[in-house]
């Protein structure tokens, strides 16, 4: 019987390694992004300009949840 076993493999394939990391990396990068726009929208709501402010959040937001579902 020629058979190989396939379990070492199938072992690797479960086994969380590298391509993890550029993931979290995305996500770190993508609560940047979300901080920073926030900081910013925040500051023309401070400096009298609400309803740009405010738009400026609702976009960036809508943006953001779709740039993160993959869209």
């Amino acid at each position: 019987m020629g058979a190989q076993d396939d379990f070492g493999l199938w072992e690797r394939e479960l086994r969380s390694g590298p391509s993890d990391r550029p993931e979290s990396s995305g996500l770190r990068g993508l609560l940047l992004v979300a901080a920073a726009t926030a900081a910013g929208c925040t500051v023309l709501i401070t400096l009298g300009a609400a309803p740009l402010g405010a738009a400026g959040l609702v976009l960036s937001s809508v943006i953001l949840l779709l740039w993160r579902a993959g869209m």
